[in-house]
């Protein structure tokens, strides 16, 4: 044998032995980044909601008079949406979205005051059970109690902890300075802002669990700036120029900025903002009548299906993973913020309620996405709407039936110009994803996504006057003013 073919024998050899030993190797490499991507820190998720902020109530806006340091400052820092959606155009059935990633019609959730069905599968529960802290604290508002809020009673299996919270300060519905709020089940009087003491009792919160080494899931739902309006005179100060109900709504909004900061600087202080998903939006479009206007100019307010009353503020904002702020156009909406948040923690598919009607936004936090491939829907006191990326549709019951409309709202923000008749194809293609979607809800609505095939029971949607438990602080509550005149009235 001579040495030149020897010599490629034995290279071939070596090469052989070398993919022996490399195989295994890359096998172990490959387990390694996996193990290494299952032992990488689950993200802490904070979910911020105001009650009837505008989408036109930010600074970064350039609002006349207005001015949300705090909230820009998140803008700057992390995903701006100026196409964001609340779950509904009041505000129950957004709370009922936001934690069941599903339209609120789904959910029993069919208006303000409904409660929640104790059926649906929500994310505060996902992520109990994936090991992580749950708070909720502010305005609940899905226990089927109507009339100005009131702590929630210990013993209400709709309240946030039949729903998977393991700490709440909670009341059942809107409320103002000085609240009294329930931890637990324990009624506690507050001094000072409502948006002031909801930040504070969350940080308590997330305090004790980064002290625990445990990762937190906590919600926090303002009452403002939902009406009666009562502000600070410190915070009243830059409005003196306009109406005295103008002055007390957007001295609330300067008292619910400050909070944001409190709450960005507690989460710095604890060395967790890095890894924290923080999320801010609203649970429905601007209130009407005030100078100068909460929508931005949008057509419609509250309770309207145009963009006025859908249509939110909404800031995410998670460092490590965020890395390029940036303002995105891509159409999303409070039905995303389950599956995104699921993605995010790496919760099972199992955790989410089927059908959803949202997607997962977590891989717009790194670039743009689009076109959004499933709709945006929307149902509500017979109306119902589909936002299909740059069109709309309306479907609005009248005399004669129902009357259709339809929007390019790229070109036409303000809802002026109805294309249902001038665009027929288009218009046709979203009337049948509309009735999809319709009879899609019906099925929900009659029970057919749970095991049971129909509705369990529910709590009647009713005013809390009415709860045996609640009178025998009337009494005292007949003092307060958020309670007095209201409680005067009911009780005659």
């Amino acid at each position: 044998m001579n040495g030149a073919l020897r010599a490629r024998e034995m290279k071939n050899l070596f090469l052989q032995v070398g993919l022996v030993i490399l195989k295994p190797m890359r096998f172990l490499f490959a387990f390694m980044v996996s193990f290494a991507a299952l032992a990488a820190p689950r993200p802490n998720v904070v979910l911020v909601m105001a009650d009837d902020q505008g989408w036109g109530q930010m600074g970064y806006y350039n609002h006349p008079v207005l001015k949300t340091p705090h909230l820009d400052a998140m803008a700057k820092a992390g995903l701006r949406f100026d196409r964001f959606y609340a779950g509904g155009p009041v505000c129950s059935p957004t709370r009922a979205t936001v934690l069941t990633g599903r339209t609120h019609d789904r959910t029993g959730v069919f208006d303000h005051g409904y409660a929640l069905r104790s059926q649906e599968k929500t994310l505060a529960q996902a992520m109990k059970k994936a090991g992580y802290g749950t708070g909720h604290f502010g305005k609940w508002h899905l226990n089927g109690l109507r009339g100005p809020g009131v702590p929630i009673l210990k013993n209400d299996t709709h309240g946030p902890k039949g729903f998977g919270f393991d700490m709440w300060v909670s009341v059942t519905n809107f409320f103002e300075r000085d609240p009294v709020m329930s931890r637990r089940g324990k009624f506690e009087d507050f001094k000072g802002d409502s948006s002031e003491i909801v930040v504070d009792e969350a940080l308590k919160f997330i305090t004790a669990k980064v002290k625990e080494k445990q990762p937190f899931f906590t919600v926090l739902w303002y009452g403002t700036p939902h009406s009666p309006w009562v502000a600070a005179e410190v915070d009243k100060k830059p409005f003196t120029k306009l109406s005295a109900k103008a002055q007390e709504h957007y001295g609330e909004l300067v008292a619910m900025d400050r909070s944001i900061g409190t709450l960005r600087r507690g989460l710095r202080k604890l060395g967790v903002e890095q890894n924290t998903l923080l999320w801010f939006t609203s649970d429905n479009g601007g209130l009407p009548g005030f100078d100068p206007d909460t929508t931005g100019g949008l057509r419609g307010y509250k309770s309207s299906m145009y963009e006025g009353g859908l249509r939110v503020p909404a800031i995410i904002e998670w460092p490590t993973v965020i890395t390029k702020p940036r303002i995105t156009k891509y159409p999303a909406g409070a039905v995303d913020i389950f599956p995104t948040i699921a993605q995010a923690a790496g919760l099972p598919a199992s955790s989410m309620l089927q059908p959803q009607d949202g997607v997962s936004l977590k891989p717009l936090f790194s670039n743009e996405i689009g076109p959004r491939k499933k709709p945006l829907p929307f149902r509500s006191r017979d109306r119902l709407a589909i936002i299909d990326n740059e069109y709309k549709l309306i479907s609005l019951p009248n005399k004669r039936g129902v009357k259709f409309e339809l929007y390019n709202l790229e070109k036409d923000t303000a809802e002026a110009i109805n294309l249902f008749e001038k665009e027929p194809r288009i218009a046709q293609r979203l009337k049948k994803k509309a009735e999809a979607i319709n009879t899609s809800i019906e099925a929900s609505v009659a029970g057919k996504d749970y095991p049971e095939g129909k509705v369990g029971p529910q709590p009647p949607r009713i005013f809390w006057n009415t709860v045996d438990a609640y009178k025998p602080f009337f009494p005292e509550w007949s003092k307060r003013p958020e309670y007095g005149a209201w409680l005067k009235r009911r009780l005659k």
